[in-house]
């Protein structure tokens, strides 16, 4: 692997983990705000309702990966910008 694009992997991936633990933490606090305690902290738990273990997986799990996918996205377009061409392998489309 060369070094570009060992050095993509880590600014891609490093990039998306990032803003996946804030969305996550804001995430929290918006529920605590909306729905006056905490989120389940094991949506799996028998006693967490069905209802709950829901909305916070969904709900986390759709901001979470739009957040990293934003931040990823972000990160490419820096690189472009500094270096007049997208990541190594970034321009690759499967069908």
């Amino acid at each position: 692997m060369d070094d570009k694009r060992l050095l993509w992997k880590v600014l891609g991936t490093g990039s998306g983990l990032v803003a996946g633990m804030v969305t996550k933490s804001l995430l929290r606090l918006v529920w605590r705000r909306l729905r006056g305690g905490d989120p389940p902290s094991n949506p799996a738990a028998p006693g967490t309702s069905w209802g709950e273990a829901v909305a916070w997986a969904v709900s986390s799990g759709v901001a979470v990966a739009v957040t990293r996918l934003v931040a990823q996205r972000g990160a490419a377009e820096a690189w472009k910008a500094t270096g007049g061409t997208y990541p190594p392998g970034l321009e690759e489309v499967s069908p």
